[in-house]
């Protein structure tokens, strides 16, 4: 795997925390999501907020080109994490498209404020469990197998998601 993919595979797996809530009655708009004690074969990745400063250090080209990308799979960096904007007509629909199209997710058991669920995708599969803590914020936790380019090894990851704003400025949801 190029050295780029391996830097950014942190966040595509930030994406993971919201398949867990795709029926949870959550607040439409723009939601954030940081990350935390990232675990990629035994070793620890970047969190979130050290992710973004090293983005910010790309040369301006590849960062646009990189930014432009993401837009187009509707997620945008915000202040400490990954941004998704979330219509209400999605949230009304409980069909938030926000994980990868070429994953799929099943919910294993499900009460008030806890979830717990198993992802497939192509460069990885494993559990998690999401907490809800209210309408505007949960936390999770994902572990699996991912692909790194060395073959499949053992990580995990916990992240916070918090609503930001109603309103999603620019950024479109993902259909």
């Amino acid at each position: 795997m190029p050295k780029l993919s391996v830097k950014l595979l942190p966040l595509c797996l930030l994406a993971l925390p919201f398949m867990a809530s795709a029926e949870q009655q959550i607040q439409p708009g723009l939601w954030e999501i940081t990350s935390k004690n990232m675990q990629l074969g035994g070793k620890t990745l970047p969190s979130s907020d050290v992710m973004l400063e090293q983005f910010k250090s790309l040369p301006q080209a590849q960062r646009e080109m990189m930014e432009r990308a993401m837009a187009k799979q509707g997620i945008q960096l915000g202040e400490k994490g990954v941004q998704y904007c979330i219509s209400q007509a999605q949230v009304d629909a409980q069909n938030i498209p926000l994980q990868d199209p070429n994953c799929s997710q099943q919910i294993t058991s499900r009460d008030n404020d806890r979830w717990v669920f198993n992802f497939t995708c192509p460069q990885g599969r494993g559990q998690g469990e999401a907490h809800f803590l209210d309408d505007k914020s949960f936390t999770t936790q994902v572990s699996g197998e991912f692909d790194s380019g060395g073959g499949r090894q053992q990580g995990s990851m916990e992240s916070e998601a918090r609503w930001v704003s109603a309103d999603c400025g620019a950024l479109k949801p993902r259909q």
